[in-house]
């Protein structure tokens, strides 16, 4: 083998091994990692709360009996139609009537009596007057101890006639009282309405409301002009929620249709009250809201579904919910601002060492940490207030890829799959 040829073959060889070392530092280098690009661009956003709750009306009465007795005449059906004053339902009077009988004899007695009494005690007072007059004109005719008897039983007089009166008060309290009870076994309609719910029947006996309030509810009337459904809101989202705030509200019963609400009450206390509760249990508060147009058909007790709008923003720089990350608060630069992220101004301090930002994609694939102040959100992203520009490529997923992306990662876009454009986009 001649020189030449030989330094010919060592050269190959080591072409060969050139060839396949920088093969393998290419193996060995960063894997890039495929997640979704997303360009920040503007959006319409509506903030919103969703909670469920039940429809009733505005102004309903639960009648109950004020008396014990059974019913002898209903009058009503259930559904029906009733106008303030209408009669509903008779419970039998005649115990009652004869309570108001017997009052009325007794009135009438004492009556009498009292007249009896004012009687003797005129004839007490002229009895006594004669005898004070005599004495003064002629002492020896009258005694000190008759005039004394005299005047002693004009004052006994005096008191049988006042107590005679009083009688006849309390006997006439008492027929007052006994027309009341009678009164009392005719029920009205206290207000015009539906006849909701109605929980007897001809012949049961109606209890007085005050032994069982829930047993003793004979029926229920409802003004069904004006539905509200009352919802229950947790805690953290109470606060975003103003009077007057509209609402969406779908109604089980109508599956394909939705109403528009509005709210008319935050309660000021949790749905629980003053009782004590754990570090874990929910607390929400009760919004009602009183629907617009709700369909003619609507009973209480509906199921419904609310979605109250407390925010909106017109065409604002968003990025998408799942692109918001938490990171350590560590000396990394961004690349784009060159603030640190200890001492960016729109970093959200999450927790002691967290700040919230998005990876924004450079020219090289390369990610960059960065933080930024948001501000409403909507279904699916949130409104940028600081820290990214129109334009610019950020991170939009995956979740599990944003979780473990870190700065200076080399990043492959995915391929996109059935992609449509955001809801909300600017063209």
């Amino acid at each position: 083998m001649s020189k030449r040829m030989k330094w010919s073959l060592l050269g190959a060889v080591g072409l060969v091994v050139a060839v396949a070392g920088a093969s393998m530092a290419a193996k060995g280098g960063p894997k890039p990692v495929e997640v979704r690009v997303e360009g920040v661009q503007k959006r319409d956003l509506v903030a919103s709360v969703t909670a469920s709750g039940q429809v009733q009306p505005r102004l309903k009465v639960n009648l109950s009996a004020d008396i014990t007795g059974r019913i002898v005449r209903l009058a009503v059906k259930e559904g029906e139609m009733v106008r303030e004053g209408q009669f509903l339902l008779q419970i039998d009077p005649r115990q009652f009537e004869g309570t108001v009988q017997r009052s009325e004899a007794a009135l009438s007695s004492a009556r009498a009596s009292a007249a009896q009494a004012k009687a003797n005690l005129d004839q007490a007072q002229r009895s006594y007057q004669r005898s004070l007059e005599i004495k003064k004109s002629n002492a020896g005719l009258v005694s000190d101890e008759q005039l004394e008897q005299l005047r002693t039983a004009t004052e006994v007089n005096k008191e049988l006639f006042a107590a005679a009166e009083h009688q006849v008060e309390q006997n006439a309290a008492s027929l007052k009282d006994a027309r009341w009870q009678l009164s009392r076994t005719t029920i009205t309609a206290p207000m015009s309405g539906r006849v909701t719910r109605l929980n007897v029947e001809n012949g049961e006996t109606a209890i007085q409301g005050t032994l069982n309030k829930d047993a003793a509810t004979l029926l229920t009337i409802a003004d069904m002009s004006v539905l509200e459904t009352k919802v229950k809101v947790d805690e953290t989202d109470v606060a975003r929620i103003a009077i007057g705030d509209s609402a969406i509200v779908q109604l089980d019963a109508f599956p394909d249709t939705t109403f528009l609400g509005r709210v008319v009450k935050i309660s000021n206390s949790s749905v629980k009250g003053a009782t004590t509760t754990t570090a874990d249990q929910a607390i929400d508060y009760e919004v009602t809201i009183q629907l617009v147009n709700a369909p003619k058909d609507t009973r209480p007790d509906f199921s419904a579904t609310a979605k109250i709008i407390t925010d909106t923003r017109r065409q604002v720089l968003s990025i998408p919910i799942i692109a918001l990350t938490v990171r350590e608060n560590e000396e990394l630069a961004s690349r784009d601002t060159g603030v640190t992220l200890g001492k960016a101004a729109p970093a959200k301090q999450v927790g002691k060492k967290d700040v919230e930002g998005v990876f924004v994609v450079g020219t090289d694939n390369k990610v960059s940490f960065r933080p930024v102040k948001v501000g409403i959100a909507g279904e699916k992203y949130f409104e940028v207030i600081t820290g990214l520009k129109g334009g610019e490529k950020i991170v939009g997923g995956t979740y599990q890829a944003i979780r473990e992306l870190k700065d200076g990662a080399l990043i492959r876009e995915a391929a996109a799959k059935d992609a449509k454009k955001p809801e909300g986009a600017k063209s």
